[in-house]
């Protein structure tokens, strides 16, 4: 599947589009429980419990510290051999679109991606298939690199860059 998704701003974690204030958040596993809360009739655009049946699969959630049961993003990783292989990834329907309340979701979701994979010891490499008119937009806001076809991956440096930026200290 060729991902759509839109880095909208790379900020430190989350930010209130009408506030600039910065939220700090975790990213969490997925549960069950979650799964009656994103859904279609809920605006979620995918099949998270479609997806959270792939045992293969490792489904996270984007959550502010403070409010952790508001999900404001999810993404689908798999561990593949020397990568993480982001599946899917999505923004809250509250954080899509002209009217979003929060920048920096997407960017967070693909930052903890580089973030697993240097923790699995891939040196934050993570790849994904692009949409085609979407190429350019993630070269430019990620460091992501065209791999030919729709593929990309972010690789070393860009990757740290990123895991730096949200996540600093941990």
């Amino acid at each position: 599947m060729e991902l759509d998704f839109e880095i909208d701003k790379i900020t430190e974690s989350i930010e209130d589009v009408q506030t600039g204030e910065v939220y700090k958040t975790l990213v969490l596993p997925v549960t069950q429980a979650d799964l009656k809360e994103v859904t279609k009739q809920n605006g979620w655009l995918f099949d998270w419990k479609l997806e959270f049946s792939q045992p293969e699969r490792q489904l996270f959630k984007l959550v502010k510290e403070k409010e952790p049961k508001t999900i404001h993003g999810l993404v689908s990783l798999k561990i593949d051999e020397g990568f993480v292989y982001m599946l899917l990834i999505e923004s809250a329907p509250f954080n899509r679109g002209k009217s979003k309340k929060y920048l920096g979701v997407a960017g967070n979701l693909t930052a903890y991606g580089c973030k697993l994979s240097a923790e699995y010891g891939f040196d934050g490499v993570i790849s994904f298939d692009s949409k085609t008119a979407l190429i350019s937009h993630y070269e430019k806001t990620l460091g992501a690199v065209h791999l030919g076809g729709n593929k990309m991956a972010i690789f070393e440096e860009n990757a740290q860059i990123l895991i730096d930026h949200y996540f600093k200290g941990e």
